[in-house]
C-alpha cells in the first residue's frame, strides 16, 4: 500500500486498505501496525516518528523494498486461487444440519453478493475512466466476475435449478 500511496502511518494503511485490497484480501487489522516495523528492520521502509503531539510514525518505501517489491510481483505464482468462503463452509457441511437452512443460506447469500456487486459497480462508475485508477480497475473486473458467478450459482440453487446453471457452463 505504502508503494501506491505513499509516505503513510499505519491508520492511514488502515483506512486504505479498507477501501480497496481488504474487498478481497483480508488480514488482522494489528498486522498493519506490526508489520512496517519489521519491514524497516529488513531495510525495506524507512521509519520517520514525529518530534512532538502524537509522535505518530510514518513509513516509506526504500529503494530495497521498491526493489523487494517489483522482485515478488514479477515472480512466478504457482499457488492455486485460495478461498475461505463460510457460506461454502456451511454449505459443505449442509447435511448435518436442518434441510431448511440450505434454503435460508441461498437466500442471504444472494442478498450478500448483490449488495457487493453495487458497491463494485459504484466504484466502476466513480473510478473507472480514471486514467491513474485504471490497473486496479482490472482487480475490480475480477472481483465483479466472481460475484456475480456466485451469484449465479446461489440463485441456481435457491431456485432448486442446479441442472440449468451446468447446461449454462457446457455451453460456454
Amino acid at each position: 500500500m505504502i508503494a501506491l500511496r505513499g509516505p503513510s502511518t499505519p491508520y492511514d494503511l488502515k483506512r486504505a486498505v479498507g477501501h480497496s485490497v481488504g474487498y478481497f484480501w483480508h488480514f488482522p487489522h494489528a498486522q498493519l501496525y506490526s508489520e512496517p516495523d519489521r519491514l524497516t528492520d529488513l531495510g525495506l521502509l524507512e521509519l520517520s516518528v514525529e518530534d512532538t503531539g502524537r509522535r505518530r510514525k510514518t513509513y516509506s518505501l526504500t529503494d530495497a523494498g521498491r526493489t523487494a517489491l517489483r522482485a515478488w510481483l514479477a515472480a512466478p505464482t504457482p499457488e492455486h486461487f485460495e478461498m475461505r468462503d463460510i457460506a461454502e463452509l456451511k454449505l459443505f457441511f449442509n447435511e448435518v444440519g436442518d434441510a431448511n437452512n440450505v434454503l435460508s443460506l441461498a437466500h442471504e447469500q444472494i442478498k450478500q453478493h448483490e449488495e457487493r456487486i453495487a458497491v463494485y459497480e459504484g466504484m466502476q462508475e466513480r473510478f473507472g475512466d480514471a486514467p491513474e485508477a485504471r490497473p486496479r480497475m482490472l482487480t475490480l473486473e475480477l472481483g465483479l466476475e466472481m460475484e456475480y458467478a456466485a451469484l449465479r450459482f446461489w440463485t441456481a440453487l435457491a431456485a432448486d435449478d442446479l441442472a440449468r446453471l451446468r447446461r449454462t457452463r457446457r455451453a460456454e
